[in-house]
């Protein structure tokens, strides 16, 4: 006597599986595309802040943090790994909470660093804004719901 066939599992189980994909593959490309707009303007605005120096200068500073927002948009969507999400979250937080102190609170210069006090808003200064608050939200999710699998009916 042969055994039973096997009972396939019910095909509901697919689509919250594919929902959780197609709400990672989101996430990435809003922190991919959040990241890149903070490296844009970054990478754009340096020229005007060079002249803000100690001994760097504060277009060097934003020409790090283009690099780095650079990097970190392309490992979030090409890597997928535990390290690139938890860099992209540390540069978008780390760049946003740096715009708003200087936004909001003058230190002063500091060590190697200059004043970059400046309490103004401008268009390109809230577009980077939101677009690291993007970017902090959808790595943030990304960490969050890693490893979160849609459990799959049991059959008895």
């Amino acid at each position: 006597m042969s055994p039973p066939p096997a009972v396939p599992a019910p095909r509901s189980h697919r689509k919250p599986r594919r929902r959780v994909h197609r709400v990672h593959a989101l996430a990435r490309v809003l922190a991919a595309a959040g990241l890149a707009v903070d490296a844009y303007f970054h990478a754009h605005l340096a020229p005007r802040y060079d002249a803000v120096s100690a001994t760097i200068s504060q277009g060097d500073l934003f020409r790090i943090e283009a690099g780095l927002a650079a990097l970190a948009a392309l490992l979030v969507l090409v890597w997928r790994r535990l390290p690139a999400d938890v860099f992209a979250w540390l540069v978008a937080a780390g760049g946003l909470a740096l715009l708003l102190i200087y936004r909001y609170m003058d230190l002063g210069a500091f060590g190697p660093f200059p004043n970059m006090y400046e309490p103004s808003w401008y268009t390109d200064k809230w577009v980077t804004a939101v677009a690291m608050a993007v970017a902090v939200v959808a790595t943030t999710w990304l960490l969050v719901a890693r490893g979160r699998r849609p459990r799959t009916p049991e059959v008895i």
